[in-house]
């Protein structure tokens, strides 16, 4: 979100960018250096919930319920002030992420344009849209719960989606794994959906030549889609304002030594891990993860949130940290766009999050694959699938299976070298794909034609 402002702020809008209070608290307390820059300033409105709370991933099904209310309450609020100032430009449009579907009402209600920007994939986002068919199938809710566990979700193929070739349930974002009709996840995203199609408009952090099937699909549903990504490659090809890198959106201190010690390391030599900013694991999953990675005898930077494993804070064993000293580094939080560019990046231990896959892709660095929840799993599948950039480790971690593909990884094995043959390949289109004449290029220009509030030039928020 942060990325696409800074690129209309460049092709001229005045940006106000709306956190939740929350986010923006925590962002700001991480000394991320929200630079005052001209045109470009912040805003917050409520989630609902009280500062204290922790807004952890468990805790989504509270957002979808609470978010919408006092969102809607405290964005009208925002706009009617945005609106009664005169000392600013008028509001031209709103770009909403495409989970915040109460802007459209409070949208509507003020007569300003709307567009949803959602930050999945296509294959991820197609995966939502299907939703309402699981319904119309019989196929949502699962009948019993002994469905999660017995073969089901992988033995039942979705084969009425025929952009995507080889889809089981399994591989749909996960919020279709319950038995309860009511569920608040599920419920949420297909309203989502029904909001997004009224629009007939989205964009979409993708890039035409890496999911141009999918996007042929969306297309049928939702007509006009903006393709402008990868958004990070897109913003560091364009003319800026340099005080516009300094600001930052990262929840979390980035911790600086990572860069030193990757230093010290040889080309393509290092495993980076990274699970994003939500996943949470068992301290087992945690362990066989560790002894996996010391198994390998590769060094690694491994990225351990304070609050990544469930039910209380990690504990790393001294026998462990012993057997890694001279070559595995811990931290909280990296900046991780700087460390896959690293030269020492052979590899990277994602959970396939949408931003982390695109990352990877962009400084061609191949991945491991643990996807956690929403559409992760899809992203998995197309990453070792369909783009052959991936390879998957089991949601049952052994610590075996984990040094095995390490080594493969690492070691130039057959999977491992057409890996990076493949990423390679990707990573040359997304680049083809940002240039001028480029898909993702001539996307931006026709979205900023679009936003434009008059023909002459821009002069809009």
């Amino acid at each position: 979100m942060l990325k696409l402002a800074k690129l209309l702020h460049s092709f001229g809008f005045h940006i106000t960018f709306v956190h939740t209070e929350h986010s923006y608290a925590k962002i700001a307390g991480e000394g991320s250096h929200l630079t005052a820059v001209d045109g470009f300033e912040f805003a917050t409105i409520s989630d609902g919930l009280p500062p204290e709370h922790s807004r952890g991933v468990l805790d989504l099904p509270l957002l979808a319920v609470t978010a919408p209310v006092h969102g809607l309450t405290s964005f009208r609020k925002l706009l009617r002030k945005t609106v009664d100032d005169s000392e600013v430009p008028p509001i031209s449009c709103i770009i909403s992420d495409g989970l915040m579907t109460f802007t459209l009402k409070a949208a509507e209600e003020f007569n300003i344009p709307l567009l949803f920007f959602f930050t999945s994939s296509a294959c991820g986002f197609l995966g939502f849209l299907k939703f309402e068919e699981l319904i119309d199938r019989g196929i949502f809710p699962l009948k019993d719960e002994s469905y999660l566990t017995n073969g089901y979700l992988d033995s039942t193929t979705v084969d009425w989606t025929p952009s995507i070739k080889t889809l089981a349930l399994s591989h749909l974002p996960t919020f279709i794994r319950t038995t309860n009709p009511d569920d608040i996840m599920f419920n949420y995203n297909v309203e989502s959906n029904r909001i997004a199609i009224k629009t007939g408009s989205i964009i979409l952090n993708t890039f035409e030549e890496l999911e141009h099937d999918v996007l042929d699909e969306i297309r049928k549903i939702i007509p006009e889609v903006y393709t402008v990504g990868p958004l990070h490659l897109l913003y560091g090809q364009s003319p800026r304002d340099p005080k516009l890198d300094l600001i930052g959106s990262s929840l979390w201190r980035e911790d600086e030594e990572a860069l030193e010690w990757l230093d010290r390391h040889a080309p393509k030599s290092v495993v980076y891990i990274n699970y994003g900013s939500l996943l949470i694991m068992t301290p087992n999953q945690l362990s066989e993860f560790a002894w996996g990675l010391a198994d390998s005898k590769h060094p690694f930077l491994w990225v351990i949130r304070p609050d990544l494993v469930h039910g209380g804070p990690q504990v790393i064993s001294k026998d462990f940290l012993d057997e890694i000293k001279d070559r595995g580094l811990l931290v909280d939080w990296c900046p991780q766009e700087r460390v896959l560019n690293h030269s020492s990046i052979g590899g990277f231990l994602t959970h396939c999050g949408w931003n982390s896959t695109l990352e990877s892709i962009v400084e061609g660095v191949p991945t491991l694959c643990w996807p956690f929840f929403a559409d992760q799993q899809i992203n998995c599948l197309y990453s070792r699938s369909e783009w052959g950039i991936g390879m998957e480790i089991d949601a049952n971690v052994d610590r075996k299976e984990v040094e095995k593909l390490v080594r493969e990884l690492m070691e130039g094995g057959e999977k491992g070298k057409k890996m990076k043959e493949k990423v390679m390949e990707w990573k040359f289109k997304a680049e083809e794909a940002t240039k001028p004449g480029g898909s993702s290029h001539t996307a931006f220009a026709s979205l900023v034609q679009r936003l434009k509030p008059n023909p002459n030039g821009v002069d809009g928020r």
